[in-house]
């Protein structure tokens, strides 16, 4: 499969086209039951193909994924996959498109995401670090400002941070259309949002895991967002425990009057 980016992009794609196999023939999905049992087969399988993937291409490696027993080795290992074999979860269960897979490989010695994948199979999409990619296009101006959150767990103060923000964009002169929220399931089906246009900014502040950030975040490096901690710090990967505790990826026009918005509406 070549080099590492290739290969995160390989066995990405192969679990995602599991995922969606696993599906089709599930059956009937009509209760609750019947969409848990899908889940948790759909996780397990393509766990299992990713460990055998990875292991397979690159044996000394760590890895380091949701569905797997977490080995305090890996803090110490030279090279540590990081790997989501379903983000998005729910969504799958429920039939939707915004579910992901990501795996990306993090470097301790630079601090850096050597490779990233997010496969969204049901959208016929994968991003990666292999991508040919160009500036990103300026702010729109002909529709709202568009803010990504989580359904079900949005920041607490997201309401006064769009309030807030529309307003400063418009003083500014930036845009008068305001600032909306829109909810999507996956880490990386919310960072697509943004690289396909219709959205402008993620914003998360109640905690997550690695493996639903790694592979988005360095996808977002590539294409040219800025992904940090709210406070604009950078997140460093291979921890123990394995916890992000907040996230931002924005359009970089827009980082500026997110973080001050943000800021404003916790004081508030």
């Amino acid at each position: 499969m070549g080099g590492d980016a290739e290969v995160s992009r390989e066995v990405a794609r192969e679990a995602g086209r599991l995922l969606l196999d696993l599906r089709d023939g599930f059956g009937p999905i009509d209760d609750k039951d019947a969409a848990n049992a899908l889940r948790k087969q759909a996780d397990r399988a393509s766990h299992e193909l990713i460990m055998e993937r990875l292991t397979a291409a690159r044996p000394g490696d760590a890895i380091l994924s949701e569905e797997g027993k977490d080995d305090e080795s890996r803090l110490s290992a030279e090279r540590v996959w990081i790997v989501d074999p379903l983000d998005g979860t729910y969504e799958y269960g429920q039939g939707r498109v915004d579910f992901a897979v990501h795996i990306a490989l993090w470097e301790p010695a630079t601090r850096s995401l050597s490779a990233a994948t997010v496969d969204l199979p049901a959208q016929g999409l994968t991003r990666s670090v292999l991508d040919d990619v160009s500036p990103p296009a300026s702010l729109p101006t002909d529709r709202p400002i568009r803010i990504v959150a989580s359904r079900s767990r949005p920041p607490a103060t997201l309401a006064r941070t769009v309030e807030i923000l529309g307003e400063a964009l418009a003083r500014d002169g930036v845009t008068d259309q305001g600032v909306e929220i829109v909810d999507v399931g996956s880490v990386g089906a919310k960072v697509n949002e943004i690289l396909a246009g219709r959205a402008d900014a993620y914003v998360h502040d109640t905690g997550f895991y690695e493996w639903d950030v790694a592979a988005p975040y360095g996808v977002a490096l590539h294409y040219g967002l800025v992904p940090s901690h709210l406070d604009g710090s950078a997140v460093v990967f291979n921890r123990m425990p394995p916890y992000v505790t907040d996230l931002m990826v924005s359009h970089p026009a827009l980082v500026a009057p997110l973080r001050s918005a943000l800021q404003a509406a916790a004081g508030s």
